[in-house]
């Protein structure tokens, strides 16, 4: 470090002193007082830079405590000569600088960090120019202002400013043998700036049988209004093709009116005359199909659930292909779904880019393996797929274990430009694990346009901060809240209200879902001293019955309500007020119900199988980092498994409430948005795109 400049003599009474240049003498001011001023914003910088010291990046001033410090020592000791702002920065001379700030720096951009901008990077100056101009002292009278203006790069000029300045303090002569040799001012070459691909915008369509919330029968609805949310959200254009059922839901569609009256579908050999209506879904473009048939296609009060199911889902394809053909629309993508929609890229492949629909490229996403379409050769005559051999080949729709049947879902899979499902794990188990359901052989032939995205829920709709189901909103930081929401779902189910955790189920009470284990979690539930609540059905008559049963055996017990059915609201309600939701699942594509239990606070207990093993770290046994962690898992489908998991949660709650809450805060923190999911999709158009 430069020598510390000795601290001027006061002057005899009339003395004058010659200025530095030699010029006339001037008068000397009176002694500055030994008492220090009071800083002024700003001081202490600045008179480091006068002094030749160099600033710390991104800290923009030193700590409260320290930087009275250095206030006080700048206007005690009085400024150096100008020759002294000269003295180039510490590390020119070989010394350290210590930190001057406990603020800690900003993040540097890791596109840059390789190579940083002039922004990041600050050159050691030779000299500071002009930097005395800015600073305030004090006089013995108290009275403060600027100095006067140095003019840059002016030596001779800068010492008789302040020699003439009436608040110029007296110098001591600098030392010439201690100035450390002067080094030349080196500037940083500008780094070049990364470059930004703009992608263009993408004309996507959607043809879907499900769409939230006008026509939902499960998590194939959401995932299409998420995505084409997320797809729009982007710049891209998209648009959704789906039925025009008699059940769907009106009150949900702004603007609906009939746009295109003169669709002909081709359907056995004649054609079937359809109308398409066009309206807006909470913001999404969405074409209605309205087939005027004597086959009564889709107004029938169900989406599902008939013997013909096949052949209206086939002609809903063909029709859909033809709407876009007619009104002369090419999209850039076509995007279908499951078995339903599985003949799209055939009927493209085959009909209609030999009549000149040769743009659209085909991404096929399969929610579940088990439902394929399997059917017989009638499907092929009634959609203009006329050639029976032909499609009957084993590497085109040939069932792998049926010769005598099609499989759609496969057709799909040939011919399809990529094909996703929607979870990396489930693609892996579908096609090396046994959960391809007879399609293993095919998802290998075709594996290199294969591959898994996790489904992303909607945050508009699943969000504690915002909901307007729940008595209390809170996040992260106000997880108090979620307590309050707690006491309110007691109420509204009439649960004793006690310190016991609150452990529920929602959802769809279907084999896949793991039944037994579900009934299993209730007994074991109220046997460990917590809660219980169930809110769901299923199609199966069986089933329904059987859980009313247990309904009716528990109806009077405070410690557990079972809600047969399913109410929007109440789920809300049930996500935020419970502490622990369990998903013991035979086999799970994704699950939504684990994604939105995290969102809202609420700690998963799942079985380690296709997207639950992708979104839920079990908190005691994993090799992630601790606040990566976010639930309970188990292995093992019986109730050892079972039990393994949920006792260790129920566990932690009573005698480590403190780690039960961080991880709470743990599942709160993680981003299960469709912000993902809907860049990774768009990384698949963009790949199939020229193909």
């Amino acid at each position: 470090m430069a020598r510390k400049p000795k601290a001027p003599t006061a002057p005899e009474s009339g003395s004058t002193k010659a200025s530095a240049k030699g010029g006339k003498p001037v008068q000397a001011p009176p002694p500055v007082p030994e008492k220090p001023a009071k800083p002024k914003p700003g001081v202490a910088g600045t008179a480091t830079a006068a002094a030749g010291g160099k600033a710390e990046l991104g800290t923009g001033s030193a700590s409260p405590e320290r930087r009275g410090t250095e206030d006080r020592a700048a206007a005690a000791i009085p400024l150096p000569p100008l020759a002294t702002a000269r003295t180039p920065a510490p590390e020119a001379a070989g010394h350290s600088v210590p930190a001057v700030s406990e603020t800690p720096v900003a993040p540097v951009d890791p596109v840059r960090e390789a190579d940083p901008s002039p922004a990041a990077v600050v050159p050691e100056p030779a000299e500071a120019s002009g930097t005395a101009a800015d600073v305030w002292v004090e006089t013995g009278t108290g009275a403060t202002g600027p100095e006067t203006p140095l003019p840059p790069n002016d030596a001779e000029a800068a010492e008789e400013a302040l020699a003439e300045s009436p608040h110029a303090p007296e110098w001591s002569p600098p030392v010439a043998a201690e100035m450390p040799e002067i080094q030349p001012e080196t500037q940083a070459e500008p780094s070049p700036q990364p470059h930004i691909q703009h992608r263009p915008s993408l004309f996507v369509v959607h043809i879907t049988p499900e769409l939230a919330p006008v026509a939902k029968v499960g998590g194939l609805a959401d995932v299409v209004f998420g995505l084409g949310r997320e797809l729009e959200i982007r710049g891209n254009h998209v648009e959704i093709i789906l039925p025009k059922y008699d059940c769907m839901r009106h009150d949900q569609i702004w603007g609906l009116q009939r746009t295109f009256d003169d669709l002909w579908v081709p359907w056995y050999g004649g054609a079937i005359h359809c109308s398409v209506y066009f309206g807006f879904v909470h913001g999404r473009k969405c074409f209605f199909i309205e087939p005027h048939s004597q086959d009564n296609f889709f107004n029938r009060g169900a989406v599902y659930g008939f013997h013909d199911d096949i052949l209206r889902f086939a002609f809903f394809s063909r029709a859909a292909m033809e709407f876009l053909w007619k009104s002369g629309k090419h999209p850039d993508i076509i995007h279908c779904h499951d078995w339903q929609t599985a003949l799209v890229p055939v009927y493209l492949y085959e009909i209609y880019q030999p009549m000149g629909m040769g743009h659209p490229r085909v991404c096929f996403t399969i929610h579940n393996f088990k439902h394929q379409g399997v059917t017989g050769a009638q499907v092929l005559h009634a959609s203009g797929l006329n050639r029976p051999e032909y499609y009957f080949h084993y590497d085109r729709l040939r069932d792998n274990h049926k010769p005598h049947a099609i499989n759609l879902m496969k057709g799909g899979i040939v011919y399809a430009n990529f094909v996703t499902t929607v979870s990396p794990r489930y693609a892996m188990e579908a096609k090396d694990r046994g959960q391809g359901f007879g399609l293993e052989p095919t998802l290998h032939i075709h594996h290199m346009k294969y591959g898994g995205v996790v489904n992303g829920i909607d945050y508009d709709v699943w969000n504690p901060e915002s909901d307007p189901h729940i008595p209390v909103h809170f996040g992260v930081d106000t997880i108090e809240g979620k307590y309050a929401d707690k006491k309110a779902l007691r109420d509204r189910l009439l649960l004793a209200d006690n310190e016991k955790p609150i452990v529920s189920f929602v959802g769809r009470l279907d084999p896949q879902k793991g039944i037994e284990l579900i009934r299993h979690a209730l007994f074991y539930t109220l046997g460990q001293g917590g809660q219980f609540v169930l809110l769901g059905s299923s199609p199966d008559g069986a089933i329904n019955g059987y859980f009313w049963g247990l309904k009716r055996q528990f109806n009077d017990n405070p410690d557990c309500h079972l809600e047969i059915g399913y109410n929007e609201e109440l789920a809300h309600l049930v996500y935020a007020g419970s502490d622990i939701m369990v998903v013991p699942s035979r086999f799970e594509p994704c699950g939504l119900t684990q994604l939105i239990a995290m969102r809202y606070g609420t700690i998963p207990v799942v079985r380690e199988i296709g997207g639950l093993a992708d979104t839920v770290i079990d908190k005691d046994f994993s090799h992630r980092a601790l606040h990566e962690r976010n639930g309970y898992v188990f292995r093992d489908y019986d109730e050892r498994g079972l039990e393994s998991a949920l006792g260790r949660a129920i566990a932690c709650y009573y005698q480590y409430p403190d780690h039960f809450r961080e991880l709470m805060k743990n599942a709160m923190r993680y981003d299960y948005s469709w912000n993902h999911p809907g860049q990774d999709y768009l990384n698949i158009y963009d790949y199939i795109r020229e193909k």
